[in-house]
C-alpha cells in the first residue's frame, strides 16, 4: 500500500459484526469486529495495520436519561456530518452497565453521557501506532431501563458473551427476560441502522 493510500485508510472497529451491518461500503474504510472488551480489542489489533487512522464505533449504553435509542454520540476529535449527533464524554468500562441505578451512579461519578467497552483500548492502539483516533457510538439501551439480564455473568474467559448461556438464563425467566431480550434486539437493530446512516454521511 502506498503512503498516500495508507494515510487515507481508516480502520473501523466495533465489538460485533451486527453493529456494522448497515455500514455502507466506503473507499478506504476497513471494518473489523474485535469482540467485546479491551482484551479482545488488544488481541484483534496486536499486529500493526497499514492505516492512517482508527475509528471506535458501535453500540453504547446511555447514562444521560435524555438520550434515546438510535442517538449518535461523538467523543473527542471533531467530526463533520449533516445528520444530528450529540457530543459528550463516553466512559469505557470492561463490563456492561446493567441497572438504572448503576447507570445513574456512573453518570454522577464520571460525568459521562454514555458507556461502552472498547473505545479506550482502541484509542490506546491509535496512540501506539501514531495515527488519529475517532469515536462514534450509537445508543442501543436507555439509561431509563434495566438490562433484561446481567450479561456480565455470561462472559467466557476470553471476554466473549456466551449466547447459549444467555439463552438458558432467559428460559429460566420467560416472562421477564425473554420480552426484554426481544426489546433489546429491536433496539440494537434500530441503532445499527442509525449508525449506518451516520457513517454513510460523516467526514472524519
Amino acid at each position: 500500500m502506498s503512503v498516500a493510500a495508507m494515510s487515507s485508510t481508516w480502520l473501523i472497529v466495533a465489538s460485533e459484526a451486527r453493529e456494522l451491518a448497515a455500514m455502507p461500503a466506503r473507499s478506504g474504510w476497513l471494518p473489523l469486529a474485535s469482540g467485546p472488551g479491551s482484551r479482545l480489542v488488544s488481541e484483534a489489533l496486536r499486529e500493526r495495520r497499514q492505516v492512517g487512522g482508527i475509528v471506535s464505533t458501535g453500540f453504547c449504553g446511555a447514562l444521560d436519561p435524555t438520550l434515546e435509542i438510535g442517538d449518535i454520540i461523538v467523543a473527542g476529535a471533531e467530526i463533520r456530518s449533516s445528520r444530528p449527533f450529540v457530543r459528550g464524554e463516553i466512559l469505557s468500562a470492561d463490563r456492561v452497565a446493567v441497572t438504572v441505578a448503576e447507570k445513574r451512579a456512573l453518570r454522577e461519578h464520571t460525568g459521562a453521557i454514555a458507556v461502552e467497552m472498547e473505545s479506550a483500548a482502541v484509542a490506546a492502539k491509535a496512540r501506539e501506532w501514531g495515527v488519529p483516533f475517532r469515536c462514534i457510538k450509537v445508543v442501543s439501551d436507555s439509561a431509563r431501563e434495566d438490562m433484561p439480564l446481567d450479561f456480565n455473568r455470561y462472559r467466557d474467559d476470553a471476554g466473549h458473551f456466551s449466547r447459549g448461556r444467555i439463552a438458558v438464563a432467559a428460559l429460566r425467566h420467560p416472562f421477564t427476560a425473554i420480552p426484554g431480550l426481544l426489546r433489546l434486539d429491536r433496539n440494537c437493530r434500530k441503532a445499527a441502522e442509525k449508525l449506518g446512516e451516520f457513517l454513510a454521511d460523516c467526514q472524519l
